[in-house]
């Protein structure tokens, strides 16, 4: 229930309120105090716009929390999976932290970035009680971290008979950096990059692409990551455990 009032008499009821909208230029100081959100020019419009932009901050911890837990399945899974069979991971702590960077700090500028939409205001209301990780978000982050971790494995075991690789532990073991985990660490980071894209949409939407192009700081920020990964596959060497001469055409 939201409450509308600029009185000193409105205050209890502004309180009760689940939401209470108090006038910023003709509402006393003890109505302001009591409201949750204060309408700076006294327009009754301006609450349209407020719960536009509640349910667009609401929908972006939605987005990135989806991001975030499908690499933490797929990462987790990759590290235990290589530390079980061959006694170490397919993916370098220094490249883990790349992928926590991309993940943590510029994901979650990418995602937060998405202007509100008029058809927020077309979905019904969120229940307080309700868990802000929907049926749809749990099907979208298990669906993508099973296919993540299917590739992922494919390369592990079947990697070097499909590239005619030398199998990366064989390396790791001559504290060689491995052309095989360097391809591994490509193709999981280039994963990322795109389900980034599929995050935007929450409730299993077939055109992912819709409205990327009116946010160009998330564009901006995608093809950022995209040229640091690329650096740094081709330059990284020492610094990111990768294989010292990159990786040639083929293998991308």
């Amino acid at each position: 229930v939201a409450m509308t009032g600029d009185g000193t008499n409105d205050a209890p009821a502004l309180k009760r309120a689940d939401i209470g909208f108090a006038m910023g230029v003709a509402g006393t100081q003890i109505a302001k105090d009591a409201a949750d959100i204060i309408l700076l020019d006294d327009n009754f419009a301006s609450i349209v716009t407020a719960a536009k932009w509640g349910r667009n901050v609401y929908a972006s911890i939605q987005k990135f929390l989806q991001f975030q837990l499908t690499v933490n399945i797929a990462a987790v899974v990759t590290a235990l999976v290589g530390a079980f069979v061959y006694q170490t991971s397919p993916l370098a702590a220094i490249q883990l932290l790349w992928v926590n960077l991309l993940m943590d700090s510029l994901a979650s500028l990418a995602l937060a970035s998405e202007p509100p939409v008029e058809e927020l205001l077309q979905k019904p209301p969120v229940n307080r009680t309700q868990s802000m990780i929907s049926k749809h978000m749990w099907a979208n982050m298990l669906g993508h971290s099973a296919y993540q971790i299917i590739v992922v494995m494919v390369l592990l075991f079947a990697g070097p008979d499909m590239f005619d690789l030398e199998p990366g532990h064989e390396a790791e073991d001559r504290d060689e950096h491995s052309t095989h985990y360097t391809l591994i660490f490509n193709a999981f980071v280039w994963m990322q990059l795109f389900n980034e894209i599929n995050c935007r949409k929450l409730k299993g939407e077939v055109n992912v692409f819709k409205g990327m192009f009116n946010n160009p700081l998330f564009c901006g920020i995608l093809i950022t990551t995209a040229g640091l990964q690329v650096l740094i596959v081709e330059f990284g060497s020492i610094a990111f455990s990768v294989a010292d001469d990159g990786l040639n055409g083929k293998y991308w």
